[in-house]
């Protein structure tokens, strides 16, 4: 089956960065969110990017006309139901999700593949919502979605072998590079980074560094871009926090259970750049500075 026409549900930061690579990449495109604020707040982000790169000559003013063309915006789900794949990137809560695919299964034609965002979900859980798990995959982008280079292709035990290898072509076809993984906590990214962003916050607590310290340590010895606090403030200790909970769900390893000092943060709203406060004060953003904990 050519795929031709991409539906995404979804238009906040992940899902309209999502919609945007798809309609650069050539497919037509309509992307869905609850309310008409939600969708014109994710268009004018689509079309805040566009600019940026025809500032930059990256993009052609005609190229972004073409992807224009190629992109709609909808808040019906009925508007998805001649769509070849269907990408969700909604909340990250299994219930709403096994919801949506539940009603997408009875709206679309058999022959539609459907995928999802998650980063941490069992692919098979929101599978199961369907009648046609042979057809779904887990395609996890990672922020910013036009930016960044890798997405995930997760398989699941029930994933038909020429349909998994489908979506590993069209991820290459959105300009991204695919790598292949199976349906296991956290897939491949999240179970090795998670860890190291949890031991993190247990060093910080065990008194072997300072916020600082720890950041530039790891930037300069390992050479990473960023330190893990900093990082963790720029994914959100929410967010982190959330994964923990469901990998250590599945795993019941100390290395996926969240130290006592991350879930306090979260439980007072500091949950990174998002929020102002985190790791790092974002009062002033050009000059973060450490908490004291």
């Amino acid at each position: 089956m050519a795929i031709a026409k991409v539906g995404v549900v979804g238009c906040g930061l992940m899902g309209s960065g999502i919609a945007q690579v798809c309609a650069q990449a050539g497919f037509s495109t309509v992307v869905r969110e609850v309310s008409a604020e939600l969708l014109e707040k994710g268009l004018k982000g689509i079309e805040k990017n566009l600019g940026r790169l025809v500032e930059k000559g990256s993009l052609t003013e005609a190229a972004r006309n073409e992807t224009r063309r190629r992109l709609k915006g909808t808040t019906s789900v009925d508007d998805l139901k001649d769509c070849d794949v269907v990408v969700e990137a909604i909340i990250e809560q299994l219930p709403m999700k096994r919801e949506l695919f539940g009603a997408l299964d009875k709206l679309c034609p058999p022959q539609t593949i459907f995928a999802s965002n998650t980063s941490s979900l069992p692919i098979i859980e929101i599978a199961a919502s369907t009648k046609r798990p042979q057809r779904f995959v887990g395609l996890h982008f990672f922020n910013p979605v036009p930016v960044m280079k890798l997405v995930e292709v997760v398989k699941t035990v029930a994933t038909d072998p020429d349909v998994y290898e489908q979506m590993v072509a069209f991820g290459g076809k959105l300009g991204k590079t695919p790598v292949r993984a199976n349906d296991g906590g956290g897939f491949i990214v999240n179970r090795l980074l998670v860890p190291y962003l949890l031991d993190a916050v247990r060093a910080l607590e065990e008194g072997v560094g300072s916020i600082v310290d720890i950041d530039i340590s790891m930037k300069l010895g390992c050479g990473y871009p960023m330190g893990p606090f900093t990082l963790l403030d720029f994914v959100g200790l929410d967010t982190t926090y959330y994964i923990s909970q469901i990998m250590f769900d599945e795993f019941r390893e100390k290395r996926f259970a969240s130290p006592p000092l991350l879930k306090r943060m979260v439980l007072a709203g500091w949950n990174g750049r998002k929020s102002g406060r985190g790791f790092y004060d974002y009062s002033d953003p050009a000059n973060p500075k450490p908490m004291e904990l």
